[in-house]
């Protein structure tokens, strides 16, 4: 099955958190934070055919988004999360 964002969404796959701290301290799943990075699997049409907005985001970029913006959804076994343009922070360069 394939998604398709509508409007100014952006669909996104949370990049792994690492297992161990830099001292070498192995973190149950409990006990580690949902990442904030992700790289951009989709892009809605209203972000693609605005100049100035898709020259800011593209397919296959890291990027940092808010901690609790946007819906997750599981699709094919993968974990995916739906979010508007405005919750990306950053683009990782």
């Amino acid at each position: 099955m394939n998604l398709r964002p509508l409007g100014d969404r952006i669909i996104i796959k949370k990049v792994e958190a690492e297992e161990k701290t830099k001292s070498g301290i192995v973190l149950p799943s409990t006990a580690k934070e949902q990442p904030l990075m992700a790289e951009i699997v989709a892009i809605g049409d209203e972000i693609l055919n605005d100049e100035k907005k898709k020259e800011q985001v593209k397919v296959g970029d890291k990027v940092i988004f808010s901690k609790y913006a946007g819906t997750e959804v599981k699709v094919d076994g993968v974990e995916l999360t739906i979010l508007k343009m405005m919750d990306i922070l950053a683009v990782v360069e």
